[in-house]
């Protein structure tokens, strides 16, 4: 059985594929529903253990993910799972880094790089991709 978000719930993007993620900052309480089945988590260090499967990203606040390869592999196995369960993607405010993932991930699904920041900006969190680095990183990525 297939487990996905509600996609009325705060912080769900719904990707043009019908794949739902769920972007959050981690300084934030949990949301209320259900637990992420995976989570992507994007931060400088090492983040606490959850009860739920988890993936680290090293990527410092405001910049770019410190090993940009295994950020892309990281993202294209949050895709990929995010079609048969919940998958959340956040880093501590919920807005650049974690904007700049979702972009990547829409990018993935088939949002032209150049649309991909407008995308989610419209359609999770106007204040996703803080940074001039952070957006140059999603128009470039493949």
């Amino acid at each position: 059985m297939t487990a996905t978000w509600d996609p009325t719930a705060a912080g769900v993007l719904r990707l043009p594929s019908g794949r739902l993620v769920r972007g959050r900052g981690l300084r934030h309480p949990l949301p209320a529903g259900p637990a992420p089945d995976f989570a992507l988590y994007l931060l400088g260090k090492e983040p606490p253990a959850t009860e739920w499967e988890a993936r680290w990203v090293r990527w410092p606040d405001f910049r770019l993910p410190s090993d940009r390869a295994g950020a892309a592999e990281a993202l294209r196995e949050a895709l990929s799972r995010a079609g048969e369960e919940r998958v959340e993607v956040a880093c501590g405010g919920g807005r650049g880094r974690t904007g700049t993932a979702l972009a990547c991930l829409a990018v993935l699904d088939g949002v032209p790089n150049t649309e991909a920041v407008a995308y989610v900006r419209e359609h999770y969190s106007r204040h996703a991709v803080e940074t001039p680095w952070q957006k140059r990183y999603v128009s470039r990525f493949a």
